[in-house]
């Protein structure tokens, strides 16, 4: 700010750390008061899920913050509203596929899941088979929609197509956009 006599002076500070740091700052994460979090961010992150609330009805589950916002823009673009991201990051055990469709169901606002996963390092397969073992167990009563690229695609697909479960393939992100808008506009 500007003071009466012309002079610049600070009047706030603030200190972010990047959460993939953790693991190298202990000491300063170990600081952090979790009671200023939504609840849901605090039981993601038990099985190293970053989640981001948001307010519309479809949510988001992927992997990488820049897909996650990629995501979000498409359905915004498309006439939808995100209901959150779910980041699963790199490493990825069929448990976190679950434990996350297990939060993003928790969730009343959710009328619809879009799963868009980019798997350079992620191998689609076991997110395939994490998704079927979710909706059996779960009994996943909102839409489906999965958008699958990269490593094991096509045993993934392959996975997802003979489940017997009524999840709807996306060719790309855009495709998956759109079936997961027009599947919240039908209720």
């Amino acid at each position: 700010g500007e003071t009466p006599e012309g002079q610049v002076v600070c009047f706030d500070a603030k200190i972010n750390f990047d959460d993939n740091a953790e693991f190298r700052q202990k000491d300063i994460f170990a600081m952090d008061d979790k009671s200023e979090n939504e609840p849901i961010e605090n039981e993601a992150a038990k099985y190293d899920l970053k989640y981001i609330g948001l307010d519309g009805n479809i949510a988001c589950f992927v992997n990488g913050a820049g897909l996650a916002m990629a995501t979000c823009d498409i359905i915004f673009l498309n006439g939808g509203k995100p209901a959150n991201f779910l980041d699963l990051g790199g490493g990825v055990k069929e448990t976190q596929v679950y434990q996350a469709f297990k939060l993003l169901t928790s969730d009343p606002k959710v009328e619809a899941i879009l799963v868009n996963i980019f798997g350079g390092i992620v191998n689609c397969a076991i997110i395939a088979n994490g998704i079927t073992k979710a909706c059996r167990e779960l009994e996943l009563k909102v839409p489906l929609v999965v958008r699958l690229e990269g490593t094991n695609v096509h045993e993934a697909q392959n996975i997802l197509n003979n489940s017997g479960l009524p999840i709807t393939s996306a060719v790309d992100l855009e495709d998956a956009a759109k079936k997961s808008v027009a599947s919240v506009a039908k209720k």
